[in-house]
């Protein structure tokens, strides 16, 4: 496979990433670190690992806004001491020779434009939007695109920007050569299913129902369900989970949404099991320390939660997580017109997107009383 792998990251967590992929054996010490054109830094990965490298898991140490992805370098530096002469660049020569054929002249400034890095995912390359952007580009259409694809050891290409307005969080990709951006990624990388997979394929579940309102997350979960030959125990919603018209259904229900998934309590409520109940999983990024207490709405317990600079962080998530139960139970009791129990059987704190503000998950056991 053409290029060399490196993990894409944010200088900030540069440092700690490389640590981490050397203790895995993951680093390939025979590369430098490199720094891209976009402020990121690429830590070079041994080919014969990119396959064990665990992204969730590296994902997980970093804030959810931060680089932490796969791409694919042209351009490697060795260590110092092994430096000598470049090697020549595949890519490179190809569009030389591409620059030739249409009596065009090969230039720096084309060179500094050629990618950097780019990400690879079966024979589909996606580009950045830092590369071929000069209009001298056009004049090679329509052999371009092939020829990159060749010098990428790829067969189709796609430039990817940065994230849509639309509400979904959709990925600006433009198809540069091939007639779609659809992949078929190994079994250790869920991608669309996050939740959903997990459950029906390791936890056995009987049936799940999935809300999602991105049409092309729907779409690609569809698939997900089919390769994975689950699609006949799982209910895909597509729409705002709010406006979710089942109740009574439910043994767990997760409330993935971050930074809050309150808005969706309600509804996780009316979906569990009216006469068993069930475990509410409950997402929440819980800043510390609080400057006052507005972020807690008064309870029928009346609640108050009275929390210093100098509280700790799981003292806070503990608060959190003590005055979640009270509203939820009243929840409970608001839509059923009985009383119910809440038992808080865990919190796990998944990863830290800035000081003091923590991503948490709530496991909630609600009884009936």
């Amino acid at each position: 496979m053409d290029g060399i792998p490196f993990l894409r990251v944010s200088q900030c967590n540069a440092q700690k990433l490389r640590k981490r992929l050397q203790s895995k054996g993951a680093l390939d010490l025979s590369l430098c670190v490199m720094k891209d054109s976009d402020e990121t830094v690429l830590l070079p990965i041994s080919p014969s690992c990119v396959s064990h490298v665990d992204l969730q898991s590296l994902r997980s140490m970093v804030a959810s806004d931060n680089a932490c992805e796969v791409v694919w370098s042209q351009s490697p530096l060795l260590p110092y001491k092994n430096k000598g002469k470049p090697s020549g660049n595949k890519l490179e020569k190809i569009l030389q020779e591409l620059f030739q054929c249409h009596g065009e002249r090969w230039s720096e400034e084309l060179r500094a434009d050629l990618p950097r890095s780019f990400q690879r995912h079966g024979d589909l390359v996606l580009l950045g939007d830092n590369s071929f952007n000069l209009p001298l580009w056009k004049k090679m259409d329509p052999q371009l695109w092939s020829a990159v694809a060749k010098g990428l050891g790829a067969q189709r290409l796609a430039k990817i920007s940065r994230i849509s307005g639309d509400g979904f969080r959709s990925p600006m990709v433009t198809m540069l050569l091939g007639e779609h951006s659809w992949v078929n990624m190994s079994t250790t990388e869920l991608g669309i299913g996050y939740f959903t997979l997990p459950y029906l394929v390791h936890a056995g579940a009987h049936h799940v129902h999935a809300c999602e309102w991105n049409p092309d997350a729907v779409e690609a979960l569809k698939k997900n369900l089919v390769s994975n030959r689950v699609s006949d125990r799982c209910t895909v919603h597509q729409g705002d989970n709010r406006q979710l018209q089942l109740s009574d259904v439910a043994d767990r229900v997760n409330l993935g949404l971050i930074p809050s998934s309150e808005d969706g309590w309600p509804v996780a409520c009316r979906l569990l099991k009216k006469s068993t109940g069930g475990i509410l999983h409950i997402h929440q990024n819980v800043t510390s320390p609080f400057s006052n207490t507005a972020n807690f709405p008064a309870t029928d317990d009346a609640t108050t939660l009275r929390i210093s600079g100098r509280t700790s962080d799981r003292e806070i998530w503990q608060a959190w997580a003590d005055d979640t139960a009270n509203r939820i139970r009243c929840h409970l009791k608001d839509i059923s017109g009985t009383t119910w129990i809440t038992n808080i059987q865990h919190i796990e704190h998944v990863k830290s997107y800035a000081p003091h503000v923590n991503h948490v998950v709530l496991d909630l056991e609600c009884r009936p009383a």
